[in-house]
């Protein structure tokens, strides 16, 4: 059954390999940044001399006083620089020894300098590291290929997805193509070359492909633009980049890292009631591992839609505070594009349950059972 399932994933490997090679980016697919005007540097704070302010703030953050920083990113460096406490919506809250970044900007009596935020990479290291030992303490070979299957996945996003956009390749395409790799590389490189892992990744290709032919459908069907705030406006102004063909991108690619769990699961459910029960035949598997995975959907469906209700809470705040009305706040377009990811997702997870489980029965059915974990 293994031989019949790699004639399947090979000409998905070459296709995948094909489309990889067709879309990759020019080398000039991201531009080289022009001289900005304000130019940012590191610091960190020595002394923070707090003043009463003459009137009050309408954003008070640090109130009004001066703060002496010592430069580490500046051509002169551990040179002790005077700013002002920065105050307003999103102004970082400094105290002394803080790491901050600070911006320049050219003024008739010389260099001016305004701190702007924290200076976070040294958290963001030592976060890293212990998100690292985590998953190598607790799954040692497992945790490791993870790891490289996470590397890769990023490496694909940056070098591949990104700029292929930009060099205006179609979003859509570019999504499938990408995510199809992502797939491919990051399932056999976790789980390893086992038959419930190719039943995976067929399992994972077919909701994905109805999973983005629901999303072109439903965009299309609703007139949605993709332009819901300052930053897609940009994008597609500035970049020249489809802001449709990019919604439709964003929820290919983020229906990908829920789906391979779902399949995932279910090809190892399967799997080991087949190894369980050798008795068992295609309908009594297939049943045995349905309720599993009724229950798996119940709670990935929450957790769909509290992550994009966590993304959108700001948004939500305003729509309770304009005191909107239900039906005028749903079908605006900024709730009705999280709307559309939301339930498109969750139509694709739906679908993947049954496709991989009838995948997973019929490959175990005549062959030996082998676990994910084995």
């Amino acid at each position: 059954m293994q031989r019949r399932a790699l004639v399947v994933i090979a000409p998905i490997v070459v296709l995948t390999l094909v489309g990889l090679v067709w879309l990759w980016p020019s080398a000039d697919a991201v531009p080289v940044p022009e001289q900005q005007a304000m130019t940012q540097y590191t610091g960190t704070i020595t002394d923070v001399d707090r003043q009463e302010c003459p009137e009050q703030l309408p954003d008070e953050v640090n109130g009004c006083g001066s703060a002496q920083v010592r430069m580490t990113g500046a051509p002169a460096s551990d040179e002790e620089t005077e700013v002002p406490l920065p105050n307003g919506t999103g102004a970082p809250e400094v105290d002394v020894g803080d790491e901050v970044v600070l911006i320049s900007t050219s003024s008739p009596d010389g260099d001016v300098y305004s701190i702007v935020d924290h200076q976070r990479s040294t958290g963001l290291w030592v976060l890293s590291a212990a998100f690292a030992l985590a998953l190598v303490a607790f799954g040692r070979w497992r945790g490791l290929t993870a790891l490289a299957g996470l590397g890769v996945t990023f490496a694909l996003l940056l070098f591949f997805v990104v700029p292929a956009i930009l060099d205006g390749e179609p979003p859509l395409l570019v999504a499938i193509v990408g995510s199809s790799a992502i797939m491919l590389t990051v399932l056999y490189l976790t789980h390893g070359f086992a038959l419930p892992t190719t039943v995976a990744v067929l399992g994972t290709l077919a909701a994905l492909t109805l999973t983005g032919l629901l999303s072109a459908a439903t965009v299309a069907a609703l007139h949605l633009t993709g332009v819901t705030d300052d930053l897609s406006a940009s994008v597609g102004m500035s970049q020249g980049i489809n802001t449709e063909g990019l919604l439709l991108a964003g929820i290919v690619i983020g229906s990908l890292g829920v789906l391979d769990d779902v399949t995932v699961t279910q090809a190892a459910t399967v799997s080991e009631l087949a190894r369980a029960n050798p008795s068992y035949r295609f309908i009594e598997l297939y049943a045995a591992a349905s309720r599993v995975g009724r229950s798996h959907i119940a709670s990935v469906v929450n957790t769909i839609v509290l992550a994009y209700a966590g993304s959108s809470l700001p948004l939500l705040i305003l729509i309770v505070a304009n005191n909107d009305s239900l039906g005028g706040v749903v079908t605006d377009q900024i709730v009705a594009q999280e709307i559309v990811r939301s339930v498109v997702a969750t139509l694709g997870l739906i679908a993947a349950v049954p496709l991989t489980t009838a995948l997973a029965a019929l490959a175990l059915r005549t062959a030996p059972a082998v676990s994910v974990d084995a």
